[in-house]
């Protein structure tokens, strides 16, 4: 039986190329659910800022006809967002930068290209933060983005855009960047799994700039972890003039693995502040241990243990790279042009202007030293679970919650337990485990360099055991 069109928008992304495969109904019209959906709903959540929908119906026809020629595609039909940093060829992808307002992007980014080929439909391109450097989704080219489980908070960022679609079902599927947690903390606040790869794992060819050096990767969301492991599956290859794609070596089986229960011999180390004395709300503490207890009654020994980490190290041990980064970029722009930017980012580019040699070559040493603190915490364990974000999602209107744990809270706070991997290099994932005051919060599960299909089978087993069901109330 064919499902309603009000249902094919709930399917998950195998199930939509599977039923398109085997004809039970056509991409064009799942993405026609999906356009109506997006009508319907986007001007709520302001979650995407351009939806191509002549161009969408077209790829769905061309989709329909590959099928019919006999071709198999494993993404035939697949509804996908990319955020508005990763090119997609002819539209307008502006980085929420009115910089950028007018450019149109003259070919795909390497990973769009790569699920085109494979069947997938763009439908629309996703809200950022300005050049993707802030920890909340607005901007002055295109304004903020609301949290589909209560529109008056906030959805973190930079990607939440695309947190907020897969969570409100304007997609299937969503690209992302992280440089410092822009996957995973929206993830964690919109109630879906976000993934950032290990470096290298997913290359990076063709597109703007990245003024974060090496630390900013390819993210997937999706609404269930055997999406996330399809997506990154096919997403995998060795490209020699990306500077930091890496060679794996033979074909990798994440889908396969990660239908498979984690073996219990897995040394597994679960840390509540990161060895770092890190705020935590107590009801969304309460809720981690709960999930924590629950994997051990399920048979995973689970110690409690942190990471050493290097003497001094702040709250952002990337930003003076950033800084640095954005004044290469844009510090002409900020003389000339500065009412076009945002203050925040005006603020980032004056401050890297300020950086001295000596400060950029310690925040590369520092970098160095947390891979070798955290590469020598895997040799004791295979993973580490803690905190994605330690608050629920806070006002739209706050750059940052005021307050965690009874403490005054600075401004990176909230961010505290995801830019330390992205300095590493390893994978991490958000899972989405409970509500707290009708807001969803997420586990993160961290593994060594390049095990990102371990990571992804923990993350699903952590995903089996919850019994809430993240569906906005929108």
């Amino acid at each position: 039986m064919k499902p309603a069109q009000r249902e094919l928008t709930q399917l998950s992304a195998r199930e939509i190329a599977a039923g398109i495969r085997s004809k039970h109904f056509s991409a064009r019209e799942v993405t026609e659910a999906t356009l109506k959906r997006i009508e319907r709903v986007n001007p709520q959540l302001n979650a995407l800022v351009d939806c191509d929908r002549d161009g969408a119906l077209i790829a769905a026809d061309a989709v329909d006809r590959r099928i019919a020629a006999g071709e198999s595609l494993p993404f035939a039909g697949v509804p996908i967002t990319i955020k508005d940093n990763i090119w997609v060829g002819g539209r307008r992808v502006a980085q929420g930068s009115k910089l950028f307002e007018q450019f149109i992007a003259p070919r795909d980014a390497w990973c769009v290209a790569r699920l085109k080929v494979l069947g997938a439909i763009v439908v629309g391109i996703t809200n950022c933060s300005e050049f993707a450097c802030k920890l909340v989704t607005n901007n002055l080219l295109h304004g903020a983005t609301r949290n589909p489980w209560d529109p008056n908070v906030s959805t973190g960022g930079s990607s939440g855009g695309a947190a907020s679609a897969i969570a409100a079902r304007l997609g299937v599927l969503a690209l992302g960047t992280d440089a410092g947690g822009s996957v995973r903390r929206p993830a964690a606040h919109c109630g879906i799994v976000g993934m950032k790869p290990s470096t290298g794992l997913v290359p990076q060819l063709y597109g703007f700039d990245d003024p974060n050096f090496g630390v900013s990767v390819i993210g997937q969301f999706a609404r269930e972890v055997e999406d996330v492991a399809m997506t990154l599956e096919a997403l995998v290859a060795f490209e020699p003039t990306d500077p930091w794609s890496v060679p794996l070596g033979g074909q990798v089986h994440m889908l396969r693995t990660v239908r498979r229960a984690p073996p219990f011999s897995l040394r597994i180390a679960w840390s509540r502040r990161l060895g770092r004395d890190l705020p935590v709300d107590p009801d969304v503490m309460k809720e981690l241990v709960a999930m924590v207890d629950n994997l051990r009654a399920e048979g995973y020994s689970i110690d409690e243990a942190e990471p050493t980490w290097p003497e001094g190290m702040d709250l952002a041990p990337n930003l003076p790279l950033q800084q640095a980064g954005l004044a290469r970029l844009f510090g002409q722009d900020a003389g000339t042009r500065p009412d076009l930017i945002d203050p925040d980012l005006l603020a980032q580019i004056k401050l890297g202007q300020q950086r001295t040699g000596a400060e950029i070559v310690n925040a590369f040493a520092l970098r160095e030293r947390i891979q070798i603190c955290v590469a020598e915490f895997f040799h004791r364990y295979d993973l580490l679970l803690c905190p994605t974000a330690p608050v629920t999602a806070w006002s739209v209107s706050d750059p940052y919650p005021r307050e965690i744990e009874g403490r005054p809270a600075e401004p990176r706070s909230h961010a505290a337990f995801t830019p330390l991997f992205n300095s590493a290099g390893v994978p991490a994932c958000s899972v989405p485990v409970a509500l707290v005051r009708g807001l969803p919060i997420g586990l993160q599960v961290v593994g060594p360099k390049h095990e990102d299909t371990r990571v992804l089978q923990f993350s699903r087993l952590v995903e089996d055991l919850v019994e809430t069901r993240f569906d906005p109330p929108l």
